[in-house]
Formats: C-alpha cells, structure tokens, sequence
C-alpha cells in the first residue's frame, strides 16, 4: 500500500515542500522531467501537479493527499479534507488599485471592473460586502491590467507587495490570508490513513524543532530555582548532579529568537559550561 502526494511542481511551494519532505526523511530520486517517483524508504510516492489541479486530483483520488496554497484550496472549492496547516507559504489575497486613485472604502469598488485569476473567491466576498462589481477572469500577469486599461483594479496575491508598487499599485483591502496546506481525499482506507499519520508525525517532529535550540550548563544547586525560571522548557528542566558537590546540570530547550537574551541571564545567574545544540527534530 503505497500514499500518493499530489504536490506543485515548481516555485516556492515546490521548493518548501521538498525541503520539508526530506527532513521528514522521504528520499526520492532525481525528480526532473518526471512526473510520479516513488520514495525509496516510506510508502509514498509524490505526484507533481500544477497547483490549481491539486484539489480535484485529490477529490476525485487520483491523489490520495496533496500540500497546495490555501488560495487554491479555496479557490477551487472541492470536495477533500484539510489535514494539517503547514504554515509556509504564506501570502495573502488582496483587493488593489492604481496608486493615484483616491480610496475611501469598500463601495470604490461599485460597478468597477476587477481583474483576477481567483473569480469564485472574490465574488463569495463581493457578495457578502453588498458590492456588485464586474470580474474579468485572468490567468496570468494580473497586475498589468489597470495600466493597460483592462481593468480598474485586480484581485491577486500579495507577498511582499513589490509587484504592487512596480505596477503602481495600492493593496486596498485583505481578503484572505493564505499557507499550504496538507489535504486529503474523503474515505481514505484505514491503510493509508495509518501512512498518512505517520507522516505527519514526522512533519510535526520536523516544524517542532524549527526556531530552537538545546542547551546544557553547569549550575550551582543554590540557583536552580532562578535558571528554572529562565529556561522553562517543553515541561521543565531536565536536571543531573554531577560529581562536584553543590553543582548540577542542567538540560532544556529555548527558542532561537531568545537566545541572546536567555545565554545573558544565565550567565549572570551562575551558569557555567553553557553549551548550545542545534535541533534537527523534536517529538513532544
């Protein structure tokens, strides 16, 4: 029995994916020009899509499980189950207008012609607004459109916003929030299921251990309570005496965006020996 994981076939998404995938120890061959390759070490095999056919592939089970933006998801409207939110990826889908135009809320938009690829997702929210506003549907270089004269504004995503503002742009409101998620056919067999936890039990070892590092140190006993309060750990502390009498050490887990300020408290709290590890995986 063998899982199969529908999963974008280049850009970003592709690129993290990937990565994500073989720290969660799934080896594959070499992937170029091919389109379904089977793991060499899991019963999985990874089928390489476009992003917008992930979601019927997996609701119509030609895959078994996908990982594809949220906006796509959403986007497509199908039938398959969220599993997980991989938080990567993450975007957003916004509402955007020349950078001249004079913006004063949601009813700008009232009988304007809106470009964008995500039609279904912006007329859920046009309608919801009250807004009737014209959508012209467009798969590619959305945001050329308003200098063209093809539209008065688009609905595309955002990531850092650079596209906007070389277009001459403006990102008025935000829609939806985006990230790849993992998805699922509905009924998968109670085998595959069995394949598909595990998996993610490796991906949650896997993003469990990002942003953290393993600290040991040597402490004096008579200050243990004051280095618990600085390294509280998953739980607590793991704690062994050593040889010299009155002294311990002392085992815990901090996150990186921390570290200099927790290595500074300790220090002035006694610690000695302090040695920093990094952390591949981490199961709690």
């Amino acid at each position: 029995m063998v899982l199969r994981i529908a999963v974008q076939s280049k850009g970003r998404l592709f690129e993290e994916t990937m990565e994500l995938l073989q720290e969660a120890g799934i080896k594959l061959n070499n992937i170029k020009r091919t389109l379904l390759i089977p793991a060499k070490d899991f019963p999985v095999e990874i089928l390489f899509l476009r992003d917008d056919d992930i979601p019927q592939a997996v609701a119509t089970g030609v895959a078994d499980v996908g990982v594809v933006g949220e906006n796509e998801y959403m986007e497509k409207d199908e039938a398959a189950d969220i599993v997980k939110r991989l938080g990567f990826s993450k975007c957003r889908l916004s509402l955007a207008i020349p950078k001249d135009e004079d913006y004063k809320g949601i009813q700008w938009f009232e009988g304007k012609k809106i470009a964008t690829s995500y039609p279904h997702i912006l007329n859920k929210y046009m309608e919801k607004q009250g807004i009737k506003a014209e959508i012209h549907i467009i798969t590619g270089s959305v945001e050329i459109s308003p200098s063209i004269g093809l539209a008065d504004a688009i609905f595309d995503i955002v990531s850092s916003g650079g596209t906007l503002v070389s277009n001459r742009l403006k990102e008025v409101e935000v829609v939806m929030q985006s990230e790849a998620l993992l998805i699922a056919t509905k009924n998968l067999p109670q085998e595959k299921k069995d394949i598909l936890d595990e998996l993610i039990f490796r991906i949650e070892a896997v993003q469990s251990a990002e942003g953290k590092k393993y600290v040991l140190l040597n402490a004096p006993e008579d200050k243990l309570d004051e280095i618990f309060d600085i390294l509280p750990g998953m739980r607590s502390p793991t704690v062994t005496p050593l040889a010299t009498e009155g002294w311990c050490s002392v085992q815990s887990v901090i996150e990186d965006k921390r570290f200099w300020e927790v290595i500074t408290r300790l220090k002035a709290s006694g610690a000695e020996g302090i040695i920093v590890l990094p952390i591949e995986k981490m199961i709690l």
